[in-house]
């Protein structure tokens, strides 16, 4: 088997990965990125919806538009791309990926690799909820390719479990597609997706959300003819004599991302938190050559972002191949008061321009970002849908790196 040398790798060709591979081609390298679909884009491709690309490109786009900008900045690059190819291992000798297509196996050799293979969607066999299992249980994901790219409806009555983005845009969609929907049901007392499409796709249509409530059962044999959602606590125990029956012939799961992570699992350490790599302020993991950005790393809410962190690992990942990327004291960020989501796990001295991301577990209002009492920055409304971004300037990346360890908290102002 004929082995490939690269300077640098790029695994996923979603908005992180053509980011990442239009960045290390532009800063010099022999870039490949290698995408087990037959087109460019990833999920992308199916979000017709606009809200894309106010922060990256200034305007709103729709999904298909942002990577259709993505691949102009990739062909303009130089980045070699081969699609219909799936990576299946990667070690760390070498290092080397193997990786298989219709036309046999192929081996690279990489002097850098950037994972950005996204997350997948969690399934309703992870769920565990009782009754049958009858046709008409989808992904949302699922459910989108099914309407927006193949043109087909799902069914005629549904229901949407879980109150994520995506879930909130299909909600939407099969609404305007003619589908009844009955109901979206959310089992915090928080809507889990951005406040504008709370607005924009169930307000404006009058949807029914119901936060507090989840699905107790499933019911049909053959197809499914409808379920039972009952409240729950604070402790999302659900409360008896509060079930009710809705007739759909549609179910939808909008519960949440898992990162992608399987090839890579057994050469780094995972954040349990994200379930992503641990990484550093390059996107750097605990294997020096090998980057990861996207939603392989943490599941973000904005595709700007998503690019953001790509063309970040992408150029990273050049220098490091080249033996430029500078290297500085490791100083792990800790998880402190209100704060779930935490990226980067650690922060690198060296890593100039570096930027914090991180989550809330409820919605908190008139709070502080607090970064090892050296950054404080004041939020007026922070939302567990929506990650708060803080970039470090020289001075507080060089007193942070002093330390060691930064404890990341978000307090109640006053």
């Amino acid at each position: 088997m004929r082995v490939y040398a690269v300077d640098v790798l790029v695994i996923g060709a979603g908005a992180a990965g053509m980011a990442a591979a239009a960045a290390a081609a532009r800063e010099g390298a022999r870039t490949v990125l290698l995408e087990r679909g037959e087109r460019l884009g990833g999920v992308l491709e199916q979000c017709i919806h606009p809200g894309f690309g106010l922060h990256r490109y200034r305007e709103e786009l729709t999904g298909p538009e942002f990577a259709h900008r993505l691949r102009g900045e990739l062909e303009d690059s130089g980045a070699d791309v081969l699609t219909g190819i799936t990576a299946l291992e990667v070690f760390p000798d070498g290092p080397k990926v193997k990786a298989v297509s219709p036309r046999g196996l192929k081996a690279f050799s990489p002097k850098a690799v950037v994972w950005a293979a996204g997350a997948r969607e969690r399934p309703f066999g992870a769920l565990r909820i009782p009754g049958t299992r009858p046709a008409g249980i989808f992904t949302a994901g699922l459910a989108q390719r099914l309407l927006d790219l193949e043109g087909f409806l799902p069914g005629k009555r549904a229901v949407i479990l879980g109150s994520g983005d995506i879930g909130l845009i299909m909600a939407r969609r099969l609404h305007l597609e003619g589908v009844e929907v009955a109901a979206v049901l959310e089992i915090q007392p928080f809507p889990g997706g951005l406040t504008r499409n709370v607005v924009q796709c169930l307000h404006d249509f009058g949807i029914p959300l119901l936060l507090s409530h989840t699905v107790a059962e499933v019911h049909g044999r053959e197809r499914l003819t409808g379920i039972t959602a009952v409240r729950v606590d604070e402790h999302r125990r659900p409360i008896p004599g509060t079930e009710r029956h809705i007739e759909a012939d549609t179910l939808i799961l909008s519960v949440g991302l898992i990162p992608e992570v399987r090839p890579i699992e057994g050469l780094v350490a995972l954040d349990p938190v994200n379930r992503g790599p641990r990484v550093n302020g390059w996107l750097q993991t605990e294997a020096p050559w090998l980057f990861a950005a996207g939603n392989c790393v943490a599941v973000f809410d904005l595709v700007d972002t998503v690019a953001e962190l790509g063309e970040r690992a992408g150029a990273a990942a050049a220098r490091y191949a080249v033996g430029e990327l500078p290297a500085g004291k490791k100083v792990p960020l800790v998880r402190g008061e209100n704060v779930t989501a935490l990226v980067p796990s650690y922060l690198d001295g060296a890593a100039e321009g570096a930027r914090i991301y991180l989550r809330v577990p409820r919605p908190l209002e008139g709070v502080t970002v607090d970064l090892g009492g050296v950054v404080r920055r004041p939020v007026r409304v922070a939302r567990p849908a929506e990650m708060i971004g803080i970039t470090l300037d020289g001075d507080a990346l060089s007193e942070l790196s002093r330390r060691e360890e930064i404890v990341v908290e978000v307090k109640r102002s006053g």
